[in-house]
């Protein structure tokens, strides 16, 4: 049994990840498709949407990694690729997005939200505090309240 487990995790562990690009896919030119492959990598595929273009079995992925390989060919350069990507499928396409204002403002907005959040509930808690003090009730009320304290014998 303990030579099975072995075995299992040694193929597991030797298993290199399945990429789905396939061999008529791939550029002629080594250096084109090492750039081909460093741009896909970074690129999402828009059916399973936190896989790469390049462990992506679908036929968009499969589209798009020819798109890119055939960008590249045409001469582009890997931000053109990934410019042109952005432009005909929004930023969405990328994998890392870009630092822009809305992505800051995504990040900033819901701390803020969060410490408002509770500074509304410290507030809150203060403001109950304060209204159920004895220094808050008026003399009838405090009257009432020290008959209510007063043990059963005194009444």
């Amino acid at each position: 049994m303990k030579r099975l487990l072995c075995l299992l995790i040694l193929a597991f562990g030797l298993a290199l990840p399945a990429l789905a690009v396939s061999p008529d896919e791939m550029l002629a030119d080594p250096v084109l498709e090492e750039r081909a492959r460093d741009i896909s990598a970074g690129l999402r595929c828009l059916v399973c949407q936190n896989q790469s273009i390049d462990d992506s079995d679908a036929d968009l992925a499969r589209d798009l990694r020819i798109l890119v390989r055939e960008r590249l060919v045409a001469g582009d350069s890997d931000a053109a690729v990934e410019q042109y990507l952005v432009d005909r499928y929004g930023e969405y396409v990328l994998l890392s997005p870009r630092l822009n204002l809305h992505t800051i403002m995504l990040w900033i907005v819901a701390p803020i939200l969060l410490i408002a959040g509770l500074m509304a509930l410290w507030w809150a808690a203060r403001r109950r505090t304060i209204a159920m003090s004895p220094e808050g009730l008026t003399e009838a009320e405090r009257a009432v309240l020290d008959d209510l304290e007063r043990k059963p014998e005194e009444r």
